[in-house]
């Protein structure tokens, strides 16, 4: 009963916000299949921010951050998503600097997880914590000055991609992953290596967006967006339920 309270709050909450930025919001046209891209991507992200909150009771107390953040970041992206569709529809342009704002807080509250989890298991440090927020700041302003036009294209794409490089370097090789493989718990090594392919094979869709959308000019508008939205149904939702599926695996869980 309380889980149905919770799924019922959090609908209710998450819909009443995007009603309210969607006022005056524009249909979708059948053959707009961008827009529709947006659409059901939002919908997958108000679905697991649900799930998540709901599944949040139900894992020790340890996990409870790592739960909490992934339904924080998939819920603050559905928001951002909204106002992304209703600009690509409305204009037919690229929603470049809403994209960029729910990036600038979604993806290092997605980087902090693999301090959060190391956490759960008393493994990791406030180093590891910085770095992880450092690199990942690098990497999101180098890609905005460039996309944007602020900086040279590809002076962006450089400072873009050695803060992405660094993030990696830190959970394959740095103090993270070191930590992570020392931990000695089988479900968070499986969790933590899966989150680690995520951000390199997932997170690699990014920068080859922006090498043919801006930098070569070979690929057009609609074809960008159909990309980083799935990209963005990969790495946020699937990030989540990863951590999620290692921690109900955990003693101590609430049954």
């Amino acid at each position: 009963m309380k889980k149905l309270k919770l799924f019922a709050l959090t609908a209710v909450a998450l819909m009443g916000v995007s009603g309210v930025a969607n006022a005056e919001t524009t249909l979708l046209a059948s053959d707009d299949f961008v827009g529709i891209s947006f659409w059901l991507v939002s919908m997958a992200l108000l679905a697991s921010t649900a799930f998540f909150f709901i599944e949040r009771a139900s894992v020790p107390a340890g996990w409870r951050v790592s739960i909490t953040v992934a339904g924080l970041v998939t819920g603050i992206a559905f928001i951002h998503y909204m106002y992304m569709r209703d600009v690509w529809v409305m204009t037919g342009e690229s929603p470049t600097v809403y994209r960029y704002i729910d990036w600038l807080i979604t993806v290092p509250l997605l980087m902090l997880e693999f301090y959060f989890v190391l956490a759960a298991v008393n493994k990791a440090n406030s180093g590891i914590f910085w770095r992880l927020m450092i690199g990942t700041l690098v990497m999101l302003i180098g890609g905005y000055l460039g996309e944007a036009g602020y900086i040279n294209t590809t002076l962006g794409f450089v400072i873009g991609m050695a803060g992405w490089f660094y993030i990696l370097y830190e959970v394959f090789s740095g103090e993270a992953g070191k930590n992570a493989a020392k931990s000695g718990n089988k479900a968070l090594v499986t969790a933590f290596g899966a989150m680690r392919m995520i951000v390199t094979v997932g997170w690699a869709i990014y920068p080859l967006g922006y090498v043919f959308g801006y930098m070569t000019g070979g690929m057009d508008a609609n074809s960008l967006n159909v990309i980083y939205n799935a990209a963005d149904f990969l790495n946020k939702i699937a990030f989540g339920l990863i951590i999620w599926a290692a921690a109900m695996s955990q003693p101590g869980r609430a049954k």
